[in-house]
């Protein structure tokens, strides 16, 4: 089965033509994982598609997902925004864990 484009972009700035071959950056399960990224990569100001896996579950149970593509001449710098935005997240405490400064409970 072939993969469904979900939406379309317009060639980045560093696309060669329109007949450039689209690379994967990044793959997930989840739909919503997929629109966060492909939105980190917008605002990089990397054009992206994101493409549908899915299998019919029927006979597939559980296979599929979505990868987001980018052009060929993208892929490296796609890759790195993705990568510099997981790290900056780990690095990042949780919202739970922010020391308590007020000092000892009453």
């Amino acid at each position: 089965m072939d993969p469904k484009p979900h939406s379309q972009t317009q060639p980045g700035p560093n696309r060669q033509s329109s007949d450039e071959a689209l690379v994967d950056v990044f793959g997930t399960k989840e739909d919503s994982e997929a629109l966060v990224v492909k939105g980190l990569l917008d605002s990089a100001g990397i054009d992206s598609v994101i493409v549908s896996l899915d299998a019919p579950q029927e006979v597939l149970p559980g296979v599929g997902g979505v990868v987001i593509r980018v052009a060929a001449g993208d892929a490296e710098e796609a890759r790195r925004a993705i990568e510099e935005y997981r790290a900056a997240a780990e690095q990042a405490p949780d919202e739970g864990e922010a020391d308590d400064v007020s000092g000892p409970a009453a």
